[in-house]
Order: structure tokens, then sequence, then C-alpha cells
């Protein structure tokens, strides 16, 4: 019988090299997808509070015949909950029978 011994490939430094970028290159497009996602995220969060504060202050105005006075109003009595450590909302409403105007930003972490 006839023994073949298999030789073993000798690694070379470009091989290691190539492996290193390879691995480089797969770390850094998941973390792009990781941030890309996290912005969307965010961004999703900030545009279903802002759609929850309208809803609200419709629905206020349906029951009560005006809109709320404030944001504080919506908290108290139709359930609106808003996580002041990251967001700034500003409730602008003049007249009890106009559709206030409300801007949500995220707040800026330092």
């Amino acid at each position: 019988m006839i023994h073949m011994e298999k030789s073993k490939k000798e690694r070379t430094a470009a091989g290691y090299l190539l492996s290193v970028f390879l691995l480089m290159a797969v770390l850094v497009f998941s973390l792009s997808f990781a941030r890309s996602a996290a912005k969307r995220a965010g961004e999703e969060r900030l545009n279903t509070l802002t759609e929850a504060v309208r809803r609200a202050c419709v629905q206020c105005y349906a029951i009560e015949g005006r809109y709320p006075p404030s944001v504080e109003y919506l908290e108290e009595h139709y359930g609106i909950s808003i996580d002041r450590e990251k967001y700034y909302v500003f409730y602008d409403g003049w007249a009890s029978n106009i559709m206030p105007d409300i801007t949500i930003f995220p707040a800026e972490k330092s």
C-alpha cells in the first residue's frame, strides 16, 4: 500500500494581511449598519411621539370641544407619556378652537 502524505500549505504574510483586511471590512460594515439602524429607530420614535401628541389633541377637541391648553394637560387626561430627558416639546396653542403648533425635537446628548 502506498502512503501519501499531504503537505501543509505554508501561510504567507499576504494571506494573513488579506484575512485581517477582510475581518476589518466586515467589522466596519457591521458598525455602519448598526448606526444606520439606530438612527432610523430614533427617527421612528420621534415620529411616533409627534403623531401620538397630535392624535391626542384631536381626540381632546372631539371630546371636549376645545384643544388642550398644554402638553401637561394631555399627559394628565389623555395618557400621553413624554420622556423629557430625550425630547423637547414645543406646544403653541393660542386659541382653543385652532389646532396648536406642535414641534418635538430630540434632546442633544453631550
